[in-house]
């Protein structure tokens, strides 16, 4: 059976509380689960440490079984030091039309450098 590490919504409308959970990869979000291994609570400061909390012996045990996380459950057991892993998701560019416009900036405004760097050196011949 695959296995994930996702989390599981609870909490009442507009105040988001998450369990850690292990699951069948083909249950739905917020159904039936193998095992709680922690929490999430998206309203705590992010400096707060119970923000997310872990069961770190359950959570070793299911990543050595072969449980894959989600993006967002692995961004949290990397910052807690359980996988090294390098992100998945990586940005790109919404529009392919972004490289020239950023081109045509810089070179407007390395125009503009320019003639403020001569302004001064006009200025002092007329003097």
């Amino acid at each position: 059976m695959a296995t994930k590490i996702r989390l599981s919504r609870g909490g009442s409308k507009k105040r988001p509380f998450y369990r850690i959970v292990v699951s069948d990869a083909r249950a739905p979000r917020d159904g039936d689960f193998l095992e709680k291994l922690g929490t999430y609570n998206p309203l705590l400061a992010k400096t707060d440490e119970k923000r997310v909390t872990l069961d770190a012996d359950r959570v070793k045990y299911w990543l050595g079984t072969g449980a894959q996380p989600t993006d967002t459950v692995a961004r949290f057991l990397r910052a807690a030091g359980y996988i090294t892993t390098a992100p998945t998701y990586t940005p790109k560019p919404s529009s392919k039309k972004l490289p020239p416009r950023a081109a045509a900036r810089a070179a407007a405004e390395a125009k503009a450098a320019e003639e403020a760097a001569a302004a001064p050196a006009e200025v002092a011949a007329e003097a």
